[in-house]
């Protein structure tokens, strides 16, 4: 009988200590059905903004998973922290006024195995950081702030803001994000992604707001994003190694978003070796940049662009629609040689856009070895300088367009066949100027 009673005596003692820094909830978080509650205070975090809290925050976040799952809650303050890792059935709650900040020493962010430029290397872990987790949240409202200097470093990479590797149930919502030179939010092989009401804000080159990579079922609505890259990307690594892995990005619907950018409000590619098909978006605003749609690719990354489908869109990037599947990008140090290198986009399908814009569409960088098998553009409406310029598409589609076009035609085409294309004028030959190849990027400014 002592030895049963010492048993259970023994049970209760570490019961209390797992849970010490958490109270009694039955709130939840992202569907994680928690019953637990840690608060990073009860552990030790300070939230002055000086003091390094990492610590606090990693044994709150541990606690939590090991417990089963719960919610982390972040009290109003400034959290100085490094790189941390959630686990499985864990919600990140900010309470309003709570800021997390980076620390701006490279040391916080240790070095692992993470997809950049659409190949597995090393780089700087990112300052919120899962893998082969289910069930994770991030929730607002609240304030993160990546520490400027580690935006910049490059072979490694600097850390993202958030990265998840192989999650499945991530939901991000309701929190801003501030960071200059590197990616916001890059979810990798990840399903079941839900990103709602993101204020994202990022400048320079590379400087992305949420990037795509290789992932399916993903939801992204009500976001204000304005990058100094891509707003949003869709990608799914290049070359062979992207090929051999054969993980597309699938299954997304973007709806609701405001979305500007130095580049393309939308991207899709150049990264795209795995494919990207399936992909809905709607009721967006593109606000300024270079593109609003930008689909790129180019010789030697194979895959495909396939089901892409926008609606009820306001343009004013400086391009509506940009399609160059010949030179954007870098060039793998294993490219996928001959026919196979040549990426394929097909059922591409734009309607009801509002633009004003300089140039309307501009699609004629197309391989024609491998034309665009499904091109439509309905109702069309606006005004720009340049308008719609195809080439090598097949079963195109134009209807309802009216745009006052201030220099030109409005159509112009070139190896097109379809409805809508009669009277067209021709387009002259363009020749493509070839973007920069792996060796010549491997130490300066890259734009995958």
């Amino acid at each position: 009988m002592t030895r049963s009673v010492n048993r259970i005596g023994l049970f209760l003692i570490v019961s209390v200590a797992a849970c010490t820094g958490c109270s009694s909830s039955t709130s939840g978080g992202g569907g994680t059905g928690s019953k637990h509650a840690y608060d990073v205070r009860q552990v030790g975090a300070l939230g002055d903004g000086a003091t390094d809290d990492t610590a606090a925050f990693q044994e709150a976040l541990t606690r939590c998973a090991a417990s089963g799952g719960g919610e982390v809650v972040v009290p109003a303050g400034n959290y100085l922290i490094g790189s941390v890792v959630m686990g499985s059935k864990t919600t990140l709650r900010f309470e309003q006024g709570a800021t997390i900040t980076g620390k701006a020493v490279a040391e916080a962010y240790p070095l692992r195995k993470i997809r950049w430029e659409g190949r597995w290397r090393d780089g700087h872990q990112a300052l919120i950081h899962a893998e082969n987790a289910r069930d994770i949240a991030i929730v607002g409202p609240g304030v993160i702030n990546g520490a400027i200097p580690m935006g910049y470093l490059r072979r490694p990479r600097g850390p993202c803001i958030m990265e998840f590797i192989e999650c499945s149930g991530v939901r991000l919502e309701g929190f801003s994000v501030n960071y200059e030179r590197m990616w916001a939010v890059h979810p990798t092989f990840c399903s079941d992604v839900n990103i709602k009401g993101l204020t994202i804000r990022s400048k320079r080159d590379n400087g992305d707001g949420i990037d795509v990579d290789s992932c399916k079922d993903v939801r992204i609505t009500h976001c204000d994003i304005d990058a100094g890259d891509d707003a949003i990307a869709l990608k799914s690594g290049r070359g062979q190694e992207a090929v051999a892995i054969a993980r597309p990005t699938e299954n997304v619907y973007i709806a609701d978003c405001k979305l500007g950018s130095a580049f393309a409000g939308l991207a899709i590619g150049t990264e795209m070796s795995g494919g990207v098909r399936n992909v809905k978006f709607e009721r967006c605003t593109f606000t300024r940049g270079s593109n609003s749609i930008f689909i790129k690719s180019r010789i030697g990354r194979g895959g495909f662009i396939e089901n892409i489908e926008g609606r009820d869109i306001e343009a004013k990037a400086n391009a509506f629609l940009r399609i160059d599947l010949l030179t954007k990008g870098i060039q793998d140090e294993q490219p996928v040689e001959g026919v196979a290198g040549i990426p394929i986009a097909r059922n591409l399908r734009f309607s009801n856009v509002t633009a004003a814009v300089p140039f309307l569409v501009d699609a004629a960088l197309v391989p024609p070895e491998k034309p665009i098998e499904g091109l439509s553009l309905v109702a069309i409406k606006g005004t720009c300088r340049k308008g719609i310029e195809l080439a090598n598409m097949r079963n195109v589609e134009l209807r309802d367009i009216d745009v006052k076009v201030e220099q030109g035609p409005l159509l112009r085409v070139v190896n097109v066949t379809g409805t809508g294309i009669e009277g067209a004028s021709p387009l002259p030959p363009r020749k493509p100027t070839t973007t920069r190849s792996a060796a010549s990027t491997r130490s300066g400014t890259t734009q995958p």
